[in-house]
């Protein structure tokens, strides 16, 4: 009986700790900000961030996969979680020692370049990269990273080269590509729409099926030519598998509360993300999907984890 009296009461104990397996002020943590602001409005508990950025996301990961299954710490993760069994060994099983509980958003990805770059759009930049194979240089926050995998995709669709720069977070990798250091970055949109309005970084392409309301301006990867292409990339929330069914469907319910409040949805859009707000059943399916369709192109494009 413990168990049903303990789920009647969460989150009553202790301050909820969400862990963004990345540094701060990139794209998963400004958006766990706002959603974990959201989450202590709607559960009268405070919730507190947790930054444990490294290995692509595999450091807060493992923390969480090994965390007491009681509700009190979450995973507020990116496309990465689905991306990293793809490329390498683990110190847990993503499809074991999780439970995933909603899709919180879902976010373009911007091929940016830096203000002084030659290139003013994706085909200028594909020509420039065609004339020049060995010339240009990609940056990602990590290896098994979406930036690195919708730049490989990009490699594939158009049999470019460029080399892979990974960085520890996506905030590093901002400065060097607004530097020139490195060439382009699909860089996800939460991270980098200020830089891009503020004249900081020049837009070539959203990687979405769709244009940004935000940046009405600036044509998708599809339209410029590439076509199949449209990747999002997302962040979502797990809790360790052992969680029992009524916390997990609690937790569930503040993360979709907290997406249906004005306030949260405001702030989201001025980032441009999308809220989701997926059922833990919806957004197990969604992962196993995302996990396959990256694993097909680390095969076909021999994608390593260096």
């Amino acid at each position: 009986m413990h168990g049903v009296a303990h789920s009647a009461t969460y989150p009553s104990e202790q301050p909820i700790t969400l862990v963004v397996p990345f540094s701060a002020g990139g794209g998963a943590d400004n958006a766990a900000r706002i959603i974990a602001q959201g989450i202590s409005e709607v559960s009268g508990q405070s919730v507190v961030i947790d930054n444990r950025a490294g290995a692509s996301g595999s450091i807060g990961a493992t923390f969480v996969a090994r965390a007491k299954p009681n509700g009190y710490t979450a995973l507020f993760d990116a496309s990465s979680f689905a991306i990293n069994p793809t490329l390498r060994k683990l110190p847990y099983d993503a499809s074991k020692d999780f439970i995933p509980v909603s899709q919180a958003v879902s976010v373009p990805n911007i091929l940016v370049a830096s203000p002084q770059s030659p290139y003013n759009n994706l085909p200028e930049f594909i020509k420039e990269a065609k004339a020049n194979p060995t010339k240009y240089s990609y940056a990602s926050y990590g290896p098994g990273s979406l930036a690195q995998m919708a730049a490989e995709l990009l490699k594939k669709s158009t049999g470019i080269q460029a080399v892979h720069v990974p960085y520890k977070g996506g905030a590093p990798a901002l400065v060097d590509v607004m530097g020139g250091q490195v060439d382009v970055y699909f860089a996800n949109a939460a991270s980098s729409i200020t830089y891009v309005t503020g004249g900081k970084l020049k837009a070539l392409a959203v990687s979405s099926a769709k244009r940004m309301p935000e940046l009405p301006n600036v044509p998708t990867i599809e339209e410029a030519g590439v076509k199949p292409f449209a990747v999002e990339e997302w962040n979502g929330v797990f809790l360790p598998s052992g969680t029992s069914p009524e916390v997990v469907k609690q937790l569930q319910d503040y993360v979709q509360k907290s997406l249906a409040l004005p306030s949260v949805r405001e702030k989201l859009a001025k980032l441009g993300l999308t809220p989701v707000g997926s059922s833990s059943a919806e957004f197990s399916k969604f992962v196993a999907s995302e996990q396959k369709r990256w694993g097909e192109l680390v095969k076909s494009n021999g994608i390593t984890a260096n």
